[in-house]
């Protein structure tokens, strides 16, 4: 489902560094408890806890009420198409929307370097993975569009990480398309 971020509140509860990488953890992973994040991420667990209800709260993640049993409550990110305003009136909004994206790009530069350091350690995913660049000469129109055909085409390859084959993993899928600075 395709979520437009334009609302401060929205922006600055995405924009928190624990709740964005408990929402990660929760994409790539699967459905966690706060005491399994509070482990992960070496936390507070009643921290854990508010943070998950502040996703929630916000529609970024919501209880997995089939795995839940009494107190001990299973989360799941909520599946989304998340985007960051192009252009924002208020200037919180543009600050907190910049934040936001820049801990994407962190989060996805760091997995690559990670990876590339690594990559002898991932058997046939590393013959599988593949990096590539290219630049193309696009009007703005169809620089919008290409970026609307590309999520359409990587939204088809998104799954629950329950319902996926046992040998997937957690792939990460950069895409950048911008204006080349001169």
């Amino acid at each position: 489902m395709r979520r437009e971020l334009t609302d401060i509140d929205s922006l600055k509860a995405l924009a928190h560094p624990l709740r964005q990488r408990m929402f990660t953890h929760l994409n790539r992973f699967g459905p966690a408890t706060s005491a399994d994040l509070a482990t992960a991420f070496d936390a507070d667990r009643g921290a854990t806890s508010y943070h998950l209800r502040q996703l929630e709260r916000f529609g970024f993640v919501e209880e997995d009420t089939e795995r839940s049993a009494g107190r001990r409550r299973y989360w799941r990110a909520v599946p989304l198409d998340l985007r960051l305003p192009r252009t924002a009136e208020d200037p919180e909004v543009t600050t907190a929307a910049e934040a936001i994206g820049r801990q994407w790009f962190e989060q996805a530069q760091h997995d690559l370097i990670t990876y590339l350091a690594n990559r002898e350690s991932f058997g046939a995913f590393a013959e599988a993975a593949m990096n590539s660049f290219s630049n193309t000469r696009l009007t703005a129109d169809e620089l919008a569009e290409f970026g609307e055909e590309y999520i359409a085409f990587a939204s088809r390859w998104i799954r629950d990480p329950a319902t996926a084959p046992a040998d997937a993993r957690p792939i990460t899928v950069l895409f950048n398309a911008f204006p080349t600075p001169s």
